[in-house]
């Protein structure tokens, strides 16, 4: 088969995976039969495939048909192909049409019911981001309406989010110093610091709208697994914690800090040393939210099977109830209680977002990286996690581009970053959301507060907002602590380490901190673990020569004491006994019974690569090749004297190394020259064909290695045959 062909046969392969993805069956990348092949003409499954030059296997005719027909169907323009992708890429122009009338009561009591969570919750986030109370209700209108129509999870509540709305709070208030700056020793106008601070929450929306579109369209969905579980709850609770102290100050009354930009410790710190300046009833009103939401969720918790209990909107009712109640008791005007006050609620603009003047445009983007990191994590997470609950499927990178847009749309209008919330999400499960249009719902719904609810809100105590955030946030350290016994139950030593570390440096340094270190220790693991090669040294087992087993899965024998088999040397006893496999060898078995030993091949040792080599993981197989060659066993501490006799040769098998990239190959090809060098023989067992070929262009034969073994016991006769022949004269 042509280069050429080829190509055509992956892209006609390529777009009927998407297709048939969008139906819930393998999603993108994943290998699937065409919708338009007949079942019948699909070759058997014992049918012997063709191979193909380049590794694995391929039935050559039948994907050169496919991407034929692919390829013919968009140059004769199939509007059917056109409206399969139109509903793949676009959901809504697949669930709309087919939309069930009977779900329709279901999807508008789901959408009521988080709309209910989801509006209080955004007037609260804006005060995180320094943000007036109307740009949180734009961040859970825009957004929300454009993933209702390309996202593909039917129940991820988009909107804003705590923990990104810290971070965006954090950027905003780090840029304000900026402004200040330029007008000191005077203070800039309100109307100045508020269009600024819009402008920099727009402009960090766009560009993690655009990054998070990126990793979609470049299929970098993976890319959530990166952070570990324990850097990310350890972030998770340090923010959570910040979040808190934060929005005690509030709850309290005690005005904020001079300093514009100062690290949580240093507001604890202030909060703990202007006690005396609290407001009582501020606290009092603030304080008795807090425990009845607090309360209210308890006996959520404790009566579970009680329906009408479960969907009592509890952030609902606690701002009528405070809002009444500081409306009857005058509690602004007499009590000197802060409260919301008027807010204009007109409907969001369209204005293209652009970075003010006196910001930097290098935070703008660190912080947009950051936030997108910590988004798309808890989006995708979300958003696999409830769809596999209710059985469905979602695609990871369709998802980070239903997120990019939503932002980079959002921006345009007013919005701060959006992602995905799981408590919302929760709750529209929990209300058996049926389809996408619940969040289009909920959408609705915070247009008519925009339009008519903000002007009933103006005796609602902000200390009540502050509850609000804090009963939210409380819920995310309600993980912490089961997190942290499991990890101390398993001796998880250096994972408890690194989550209550981490946890540490958000609330003494700042969330970007803890974010950093997060990322970047997690990435630091991820190519440690990568950079060593998985490789196994074999050895045959007591019971049956025929089987070779991993050394490591063999009880330890004591230091001095490992038992070898004697090979190739005709001075040795024991050489008659010991006879060399040559019919089957089972190195891929798995472990060792209790009764069973790996035993050495003295004189050779016996290497499986269980992986793809490439230039990561290449570069420390030298090494482990020589700590074999000295001590017969990576468990051996490299202190302890060297226990194994001279190699005469290697046997490399590569049952589990499917490919090979240039870097890893001329690292590979170094190893067998110097093993030439000092006269071991070098023989490599299962060579896959396109690992073979590289051996081949690479001129492995020259270098002294030797790649035409079918198995272990093959290599191991021919060793005999060969290594004998001096001792034999």
């Amino acid at each position: 088969m042509s280069l050429e062909r080829a190509g055509d046969s992956d892209r006609g392969r390529a777009d009927t995976t998407m297709h048939n993805s969008s139906e819930g069956t393998p999603l993108l990348g994943e290998r699937s039969s065409s919708p338009s092949t007949p079942e019948h003409l699909l070759p058997a499954p014992s049918q012997t495939p063709t191979p193909r030059r380049r590794g694995g296997y391929q039935s050559g005719r039948r994907r050169g048909q496919r991407g034929s027909t692919a390829l013919g169907r968009v140059s004769n323009f199939d509007p059917k192909w056109w409206v399969q992708r139109a509903r793949y890429y676009v959901p809504i122009t697949g669930w709309l049409p087919n939309y069930q009338a009977s779900n329709l009561v279901v999807d508008v009591k789901a959408g009521f019911m988080v709309a209910c969570l989801l509006i209080p919750q955004a007037l609260s986030y804006s005060s995180l981001t320094h943000l007036p109370p109307a740009y949180g209700l734009y961040t859970a209108l825009v957004p929300a309406l454009v993933y209702g129509m390309l996202g593909t999870s039917r129940h991820l509540s988009m909107g804003p989010e705590a923990l990104i709305s810290v971070l965006t709070g954090t950027l905003v208030k780090g840029q304000l110093k900026h402004l200040y700056g330029a007008y000191s020793p005077g203070m800039p106008p309100a109307d100045t610091v508020e269009h600024f601070s819009t402008a920099v929450a727009s402009a960090v929306a766009l560009l993690s709208g655009l990054f998070t579109f990126a990793l979609g369209m470049f299929r970098l969905g993976f890319l959530d697994s990166m952070i570990s579980e324990s850097s990310l709850r350890g972030f998770i609770s340090g923010t959570a914690i910040v979040i808190i102290i934060g929005q005690s100050r509030i709850m309290l009354g005690i005005a904020a800090a001079s300093s514009v930009h100062s690290t949580p410790w240093n507001d604890f710190k202030f909060m703990l040393s202007h006690l005396d300046q609290t407001h009582v009833m501020t606290a009092i009103v603030s304080l008795g939210a807090l425990l009845f939401l607090r309360l209210l969720r308890a006996v959520k918790s404790r009566f579970k099977a009680t329906t009408w209990l479960q969907q009592i909107p509890d952030t609902l009712v606690v701002i009528v109830l405070t809002t009444a109640l500081s409306w009857v008791a005058k509690l602004g005007e007499e009590h000197g209680v802060v409260i919301f006050g008027k807010v204009d609620g007109d409907l969001p603009h369209f204005r293209l977002p652009r970075v003010p003047t006196y910001a930097d445009t290098k935070d703008i983007v660190s912080s947009a990286i950051t936030i997108t990191m910590i988004g798309v994590v808890e989006s995708v997470i979300v958003a696999r996690e409830y769809a596999s609950r209710n059985h469905y499927a979602v695609s990871s990178n369709r998802e980070l581009v239903a997120l990019g847009v939503s932002n980079a749309v959002g921006s345009a209008f007013g919005a701060y970053p959006a992602f995905g919330s799981l408590s919302r999400s929760k709750l529209n499960d929990r209300a058996q959301a049926k389809s996408q249009l619940s969040g289009v719902v909920t959408a609705s719904l915070v247009v008519a507060s925009l339009l008519g609810l903000l002007p009933y809100l103006f005796h609602l105590p902000r200390g009540v907002l502050a509850a609000i955030i804090s009963d939210a946030v409380i819920s995310l350290l309600s993980a912490t602590p089961g997190a942290v016994a499991f990890l101390f139950k398993v001796q998880a030593w250096s994972d408890l380490f690194l989550l209550l570390f981490i946890c540490f440096c958000s609330v003494a340094a700042s969330v970007e901190t803890g974010i950093l270190l997060a990322v970047i220790i997690s990435l630091v693991m991820v190519i440690k673990r990568s950079n060593m090669p998985r490789i196994k040294l074999l050895g045959r087992s007591t019971e049956n020569d025929n089987d070779f087993y991993p050394i490591d899965g063999a009880p330890p024998a004591a230091p001095g004491t490992l038992r070898r088999l004697s090979f190739g040397s005709s001075s040795s006893n024991d050489s008659q006994d010991e006879s060399v496999p040559q019919s089957r060898d089972n190195s891929s078995r798995g472990s060792l019974s209790a009764d069973t030993q790996a035993q050495h091949i003295d004189g050779v040792l016996v290497v499986r690569i269980e992986e793809p080599l490439y230039f990561a993981n290449a570069g420390q197989l030298h090494a482990r090749l020589n700590r074999m060659e000295m001590y017969g066993d990576m468990r051996t501490h490299p202190s302890e004297a060297p226990r194994m006799n001279p190699t005469r040769a290697v046997v490399f098998d590569l049952v589990g190394m499917s490919d090979i990239d240039g870097s890893a190959l001329e690292i590979l090809l170094g190893i067998v020259h110097e093993y030439s060098r000092r006269e071991v023989r070098v023989l490599f067992v299962r060579v896959c064909q396109g690992v073979r070929l590289r051996f081949e262009q690479a001129q492995m034969g020259s270098a002294g290695g030797e790649y035409d073994f079918s198995d272990i016991g093959s290599a191991l006769l021919h060793l005999e045959q060969q290594l004998c022949i001096p001792s034999s004269s």
